[in-house]
């Protein structure tokens, strides 16, 4: 028997996305491809840890920066920036 779960709408970086309700914002991220920030020597990073401690999966979500998004369940029409 096959279930289909609830989507949400978000967008990142300007594109908008469609993932299953309950995710992460950090497997949001991940799931078009992308990584959550660049560090200050320019470098693309991506969560490690996923369970907040590492901070590598910080992004600005709805206005605000340096959110770690492993720790945050996505929800409908959420604004991320991965770029600052």
């Amino acid at each position: 028997m096959g279930m289909t779960g609830a989507m949400v709408k978000l967008r990142i970086d300007g594109q908008q996305v469609a993932v299953l309700a309950g995710s992460s914002v950090a497997a949001a991220i991940a799931h078009v491809g992308g990584t959550t920030r660049t560090s200050c020597t320019g470098m693309r990073r991506a969560p490690l840890c996923g369970m907040g401690v590492c901070f590598e999966c910080r992004a600005t979500v709805n206005g605000i920066a340096q959110e770690r998004t492993c720790l945050l369940p996505v929800a409908e029409a959420m604004e991320i920036s991965t770029h600052g």
